[in-house]
């Protein structure tokens, strides 16, 4: 579950992990993470997947990349978070994130996960009390920031608050699949049960999700899309709520947005998270099973 928040949350996380700790200084290995092009005679749309969260410094930038970045007028990301003016994004978290009559926060995680709960929760230094109203999914949000900032990850490192750095200083309009409130409410309609397991994984501990981002962060950096694929479906074969919710649902949404946007000329670039271009059901998968020819560049 692990590698799923880190994939599926990130954009909310990744404003509740401002000011992360710099992770120690590595060299970094030379990436070649997957991109695609969908195109035919007056429009391209390029489609690369992301990581959300990076560490400091890391070269996942290619010759390839950035010609594709250069020929493109627009800019498209899963949503839109301006981390220096947050005030959008915390007021649709807000209006979703809390319920009357909900069972303790402690209630909601097996007995044997309620003593890391409780210090996850003394952690992230809000009232205790607070985590009582908050509905499960929220929950699990608030908490997982704090160990994004524990695994020294840094929100202006990530994929896409480079390039939308990118494409402001060019003068190049930047757009959202999805507002701040839509992608919320994917996981407020979530299932208990599903939003449950999204907590345990929130609160597992640092050092095992450091390991599986490192394996995470190895397949990306080598484009392995199958690798990215048979994560995705080993983390939600014991949900398939979630994969409903947060996956084949989005990737069918984005997808008809891709076609419309093929009746129009010019070139967009479309960066989302890896996991929605990886496997059966993904939106290269959708694409092509609707008769577009979906070329793999890198």
């Amino acid at each position: 579950m692990t590698k799923l928040l880190q994939r599926l949350f990130a954009p909310v996380a990744a404003l509740l992990a401002l000011g992360a700790a710099p992770a120690a200084a590595k060299a970094p290995a030379p990436a070649n993470p997957a991109l695609w092009a969908v195109s035919d005679a007056d429009t391209t749309i390029y489609l690369f997947g992301t990581i959300h969260l990076l560490p400091p410094n890391y070269q996942w930038r290619t010759a390839k990349f950035d010609q594709a970045v250069a020929g493109s007028q627009q800019l498209v990301v899963e949503t839109i978070v301006d981390e220096s003016n947050p005030a959008q994004m915390m007021s649709a978290l807000s209006s979703l994130a809390f319920s009357a009559n909900l069972p303790p926060i402690a209630e909601r995680v097996p007995p044997n996960k309620r003593p890391v709960l409780e210090a996850a929760i003394k952690k992230s230094g809000l009232p205790r009390p607070t985590f009582d109203r908050l509905e499960t999914w929220a929950a699990a949000f608030m908490l997982l920031g704090d160990r994004f900032r524990d695994m020294g990850l840094k929100t202006g490192e990530g994929v896409e608050q480079v390039l939308r750095g990118t494409f402001a200083r060019q003068g190049k309009a930047v757009g959202e699949l999805e507002s701040n409130r839509e992608q919320l409410s994917y996981f407020d309609t979530l299932p208990e049960e599903a939003q449950r397991a999204l907590l345990e994984g929130a609160i597992e501990e640092p050092k095992a999700m450091s390991k599986d981002f490192e394996r995470m962060l190895a397949a990306w950096a080598r484009g392995d899309v199958e690798a990215i694929a048979r994560s995705f479906n080993h983390e939600l074969s014991a949900v398939p709520a979630l994969k409903d919710a947060l996956l084949n649902r989005r990737n069918a949404h984005w997808s008809r947005w891709v076609e419309q946007r093929m009746s129009a000329p010019g070139s967009v670039m479309i960066a989302v998270g890896a996991g929605h271009l990886a496997g059966r059901d993904s939106l290269v998968d959708r694409l092509k099973r609707s008769g577009y020819k979906v070329r793999r560049l890198q």
